[in-house]
């Protein structure tokens, strides 16, 4: 079956194949979950990659073939197909796969159950007292009740309470206790939904019934992690700090969020349980869709946002449509100030991150030193001669082209934990040895005097090489021990060339699967 798919593909592709070309070269994915292809012709010696044909019906029909046989899905794939008519196709699992949008790179997972550790598990716990009272906070709802009411010229129908012991019980299925104010509104109405039409009474959100935010805990999606976007995206990720600092945790998700009202757009308010050291438990954060960058702080409590709600309405700042209250409220981020472009004379003292674009000279990083919660700085296609400014900052993500000068600063680096480093002359390595939490590393522009260091890394989970740089750490038996991700970046890499990496970096290739023929 996998033959016959494949010969149809061939057939389409030389049908397809634009006037003078002789070879297309395409590559791809296909599953359960769409399919992809990218690609080109090739043309007087050149790559052309206008005209890659549309192929969705002929890659479902692989998909499904290759998952019929080999159990894969989703399936990676590279077809080289001449338009004399010879074919030759190769596929695996989605253990490796070429990077779409990035030229010659290809990624193969190694672990493929790893994640990289939040930073927020690493921040110091906060020790204040709740800053939510039960009984401000019933209060403060039935005033916020009568006052929308009055609005609309109407009460609004609220399902009945639930009872202590159902709020009990929920803390028990959810092995953690509920801020007394939440517990306070519970007690007054089980949400603000009924027959399925909410009256997102908070933040414009729908208030979850007690069933619903059990639900939503117990079965992980209350504290789960972000979505994983794939190591090409996820080994430089940052988390950023909100608003006030060090309130929240710089998490994608955590135990102690236990949501109790959606957007019903993939967005959540949650109570958060177990803070940064400046925050209060029983806070309200946001996190979700919109939220990859890092959760925001809301208010301190469920009862100081219900006063706030309150206040608004008594300001008349908000709008009323369709027999519906939509607060005028203020805008609410999670405090990244971001810059691109040159480092202005006077940096902000909130700045977050930064990303230098073809700056005309070096650059001197010194000014950064104004930005105390700096985590990412990326210089692209810009130049630096030093890097000692960067040595007291918390800066997690550094991409940078060096020109002179060394990797000195970043020793012993407590905050390091991603480097993407190009170089105009060769670098020691060592100084890298001593960052704690350096857990990704792309060398593929770098020039270094001893690539073998790289096995003293302990804790690096991904690596970029490009290929003479693999051979020369393979060859000498010098791969670092706890990778879990790498990647084969340059020109004319092909899908062989990184099903040998994988092979040499230790997985199972051997059920790789080729077939080949000539129409």
């Amino acid at each position: 079956m996998i033959e016959h798919v494949v010969r149809r593909m061939a057939e389409q592709i030389v049908r397809d194949a634009p006037q003078g070309r002789t070879r297309v070269v395409l590559s791809g994915h296909a599953g359960r979950g769409g399919t992809g292809i990218t690609g080109g012709h090739a043309f007087a010696g050149r790559r052309d990659s206008t005209g890659v044909p549309e192929m969705h019906h002929r890659l479902t029909e692989l998909a499904g073939a290759v998952r019929e046989d080999r159990g894969w899905d989703p399936v990676n794939w590279e077809m080289d197909c001449r338009t004399s008519g010879a074919y030759r196709l190769v596929a695996f699992r989605d253990a490796v796969s070429r990077v779409s949008g990035s030229g010659g790179c290809y990624q193969i997972v190694l672990d493929p159950d790893h994640r990289l550790p939040q930073p927020g598990m690493r921040q110091q716990a906060g020790t204040a007292a709740p800053a939510g009272d039960a009984e401000s906070a019933a209060t403060t709802f039935r005033a916020y009740l009568e006052r929308r009411a009055a609005v609309l010229g109407r009460p609004e129908e609220l399902p009945p309470p639930v009872t202590e012991a159902a709020l009990d019980e929920a803390e028990r299925r959810i092995g953690r206790p509920l801020p007394a104010d939440l517990r306070a509104l519970y007690l007054i109405a089980d949400g603000d939904g009924i027959d399925h039409e909410h009256r997102y009474l908070i933040e414009d959100h729908a208030w979850l019934p007690l069933k619903s935010l059990v639900g939503e805990y117990t079965d992980g999606r209350a504290w789960q992690d972000r979505p994983w976007f794939g190591w090409d995206l996820e080994w430089d990720a940052v988390v950023f700090d909100t608003t006030p600092a060090e309130t929240v945790r710089r998490c994608g998700g955590h135990p102690g969020w236990i949501r109790f009202a959606g957007g019903e757009d993939g967005n959540y308010l949650a109570v958060d349980m177990d803070p940064a050291r400046n925050g209060r438990p029983g806070q309200v954060i946001a996190s979700g869709r919109d939220h990859d960058d890092g959760p925001v702080h809301v208010a301190d409590s469920l009862t100081s946002l219900l006063r706030e709600h309150l206040e608004l309405l008594e300001q008349g700042s908000y709008e009323k449509h369709d027999g519906c209250i939509s607060l005028r409220r203020p805008r609410r981020d999670n405090g990244t100030q971001q810059i691109i472009g040159d480092i202005p004379e006077e940096v902000p003292p909130t700045l977050q991150a930064i990303h230098i674009n073809d700056a005309s000279g070096t650059v001197d990083l010194s000014p950064l030193t104004g930005a105390p919660g700096l985590r990412r700085v990326h210089l692209n296609r810009s130049t630096t001669a030093d890097l000692a400014a960067l040595r007291d900052l918390p800066v997690e993500s550094l991409r940078v082209t060096l020109t002179g000068g060394d990797l000195t600063p970043l020793a012993g680096h407590p905050h390091l934990a991603s480097l993407d480093l190009k170089t105009t002359a060769p670098v020691d390595l060592a100084p890298l040895r001593s960052a704690p939490h350096l857990h990704g590393l792309d060398l593929t522009g770098a020039e270094t005097t001893d690539l073998t260091v790289l096995a003293d890394l302990t804790d690096l989970r991904y690596l970029a090489l490009g290929r003479q740089q693999w051979a020369t750490l393979l060859d000498h038996g010098k791969l670092p021990p706890g990778l879990a991700a790498i990647s084969l970046v340059g020109d004319d890499i092909t899908f062989d060339d990184a099903l040998a990496l994988a092979s040499r970096a230790g997985l199972d290739t051997g059920d790789v699967l080729r077939v080949a023929g000539s129409l």
